[in-house]
């Protein structure tokens, strides 16, 4: 199942104006002058392995150089919290798959397009440390000379990188592209870090321009969905319905809130209700009733405290979780629902 990044990242950057932006910010601008960008188109196709489907997802497109040759641009958008030190051996197996479909669709073809592998990343625990060669993944005997004659005999490979983790915001704000491109690399830098519920408020007018753009009212119901995703605390929340309650009217903006919020308790019910059914006991529905009530109260602004969470999470009486989650419908505090004086 996806997970919220990938959701995030691949609804963003699979549109092809904005796969440009991001494309264009990283190429060399040789490269940049040289490829047709009216001609970039995405491929509904990826490699990834499943096994890497949660931390990692990928984008492949296909676009013409100004002398008409193809090229294929494949970027993997990383989102794992520890850097890969072989993501270079993975990307050249990657590139390789897409050379071997290339043949595939292309029998008469004596050449190969060039293919560009970029990785975005914005991990959680610091920049981007691995090998970007794949000849640097391979143990060479001792010696500058010695080193350079073995390594004329290994595979080289290497894939460019655009380490959000990285980018001062100042840089990142100073690329070009459409609004929701420079939001989402301002959301994807510090989505994950202490610094997010201060920066929001200083992005007001950039969400103003998402709303304002073509298809900006679901280009917001999505950032603000990530931010309630990924936020970590009730002050990440707070500032995000700040940030609404500024760039909409206030009507709206509770529609979008609680639109969030049913489509969360959905999901919760939902999971549990599965989870149910295949474990064939009842300790599935419980959980997905109790990350509903989290969820709704999250989305209504409410502050819930370690230990009132693992009340809830913990809590394995039907009767009383059910009761919670009405009250959570209408809640304002955190007493509203686990006030049993409550009405």
């Amino acid at each position: 199942m996806s997970g919220p990044h990938d959701l995030f990242a691949r609804y963003t950057f699979g549109h092809p104006e904005r796969a440009a932006a991001e494309l264009r910010a990283v190429l060399p601008a040789h490269i940049v002058s040289e490829v047709d960008w009216a001609s970039l188109r995405r491929e509904p196709v990826s490699v990834v392995d499943p096994e890497l489907r949660e931390t990692e997802s990928d984008l492949l497109f296909t676009a013409r150089l100004r002398t008409g040759q193809p090229l294929l641009l494949y970027v993997l958008l990383e989102h794992q919290s520890s850097v890969d030190s072989w993501m270079a051996l993975r990307m050249l197996r990657y590139v390789v798959r897409q050379v071997e479909r290339w043949r595939q669709e292309h029998p008469r073809s004596t050449r190969l397009p060039v293919i560009i592998p970029l990785v975005m990343y914005h991990g959680a625990d610091g920049v981007w440390t691995a090998p970007r060669r794949v000849e640097d993944l391979f143990e060479l005997p001792d010696g500058e000379e010695a080193r350079a004659q073995w390594r004329a005999l290994v595979p080289r490979f290497e894939y460019l990188l655009d380490d959000l983790t990285a980018e001062r915001e100042v840089a990142l704000r100073a690329r070009s592209g459409p609004p929701l491109a420079r939001l989402a690399w301002l959301v994807l830098r510090y989505g994950r870090t202490g610094e997010l519920a201060r920066k929001l408020p200083e992005w007001v007018a950039l969400f103003a321009q998402v709303y304002a753009d073509t298809g900006g009212a679901e280009h917001l119901v999505v950032v603000i969905r990530y931010l309630l995703w990924v936020g970590k605390d009730a002050a990440v929340h707070a500032a995000a319905k700040r940030v609404l309650n500024s760039v909409l009217d206030e009507q709206r903006a509770e529609e979008l809130m609680g639109s969030w919020a049913e489509e969360m308790i959905e999901r919760g019910v939902q999971k549990g209700l599965v989870r149910g059914r295949q474990e064939g006991r009842a300790e599935g529905l419980q959980q997905g009733l109790s990350e509903a009530i989290l969820r709704i109260l999250t989305a209504r602004g409410v502050s819930v405290e370690e230990g009132a969470r693992q009340r809830i999470l913990t809590c394995t009486d039907m009767a009383t979780l059910d009761r919670w989650f009405d009250r959570a419908l209408n809640a304002t505090t955190l007493s509203d629902v686990l006030d049993e004086r409550a009405q």
